[in-house]
């Protein structure tokens, strides 16, 4: 029987931080963790927008400024926080042009991954249960290889598409090496990877190309909503005996919609070397040394 978010235990006294909670897949995984007796942090760069998608949504829920573009943002939101139960690595940016981060870092990269990096790294003392990060089917566009010389593009062209891919490809890298880390360690702790498919959310309105205004209506003929779209971190989120060793998400349409299922992953992907050499750059990069 195909997984659904009424499977939901009752969430009560549990605490999740869900990054980028502010719209899309963020705001439905929200909504559904508040709907079942959570307490939800929403940790967003635009609190103003982040307050106006909170006051809708019944339950227990507060915004927490937290910019991932910005290791000191990171910093000084690791430093408010307690402890808490689960941590939803979920805000990312897709197909921008070129920028950099307050930091240095090539902008997906630096956000998507990066960010999330450091976000956990300082946290991992106060998660009390797992951590949920955010890959997608788009990790698979890599050319057949991870550029661990050259991750932020200071000597490569910038091609937006494989930047994505690239910080999706570290995503499902970092959760894995987490997950093969608290193993090693025999912490109890667990880390997930899931993708959500393919939904139309504002991520496909951020190009600053014509596909702006064309990208959302083509997605949501072949994908699925943004509601269907958080049940993968739904399901990874809660469900007590879901396996940290499996990439979770949806498989139809070559993994653009469906319901939550183990989900198959690059060659690549599967590289424990890469694992271990991209989270040493990882540590290097943000100056955050995990500490188990």
């Amino acid at each position: 029987m195909a997984w659904k978010p009424s499977r939901i235990a009752d969430q009560t006294g549990r605490t999740f931080v869900v990054t980028g909670a502010n719209g899309g897949i963020g705001k439905h995984t929200t909504r559904q963790l508040a709907a079942h007796g959570a307490t939800v942090v929403m940790a967003c760069r635009n609190t103003e927008t982040a307050q106006r998608v909170a006051d809708g949504i019944q339950g227990d829920v507060r915004v927490e400024r937290l910019d991932l573009a910005d290791l000191a943002s990171i910093r000084e939101f690791a430093g408010r926080m307690g402890e808490f139960d689960v941590l939803i690595n979920n805000a990312g940016l897709m197909y921008i042009p070129f920028s950099r981060t307050k930091d240095g870092f090539e902008m997906q990269w630096g956000v998507n991954h990066l960010g999330h990096f450091a976000l956990t790294g300082l946290l991992l003392d106060r998660i009390g249960d797992r951590v949920v990060t955010l890959s997608s089917i788009g990790h698979k566009q890599m050319p057949p290889t991870l550029h661990i010389d050259d991750l932020n593009y200071e000597h490569r062209r910038y091609v937006r598409g494989f930047a994505y891919a690239q910080s999706k490809l570290s995503n499902l890298m970092f959760a894995r090496e987490l997950q093969r880390r608290f193993e090693e360690k025999g912490s109890s702790k667990r880390s997930y990877a899931v993708h959500p498919g393919v939904s139309a959310t504002d991520l496909f309105a951020r190009t600053e190309t014509p596909l702006d205004y064309i990208s959302k209506p083509m997605v949501a003929i072949v994908g699925h909503s943004p509601a269907k779209a958080a049940e993968s971190s739904l399901f990874a989120a809660t469900e007590p005996d879901a396996d940290p060793n499996v990439y979770w998400g949806p498989t139809w349409l070559f993994g653009s919609q469906g319901p939550v299922r183990p989900s198959p992953s690059s060659a690549l992907s599967k590289d424990r070397e890469l694992w271990r050499r991209l989270w040493a750059e990882s540590e290097r990069l943000t100056g955050v040394t995990y500490q188990f």
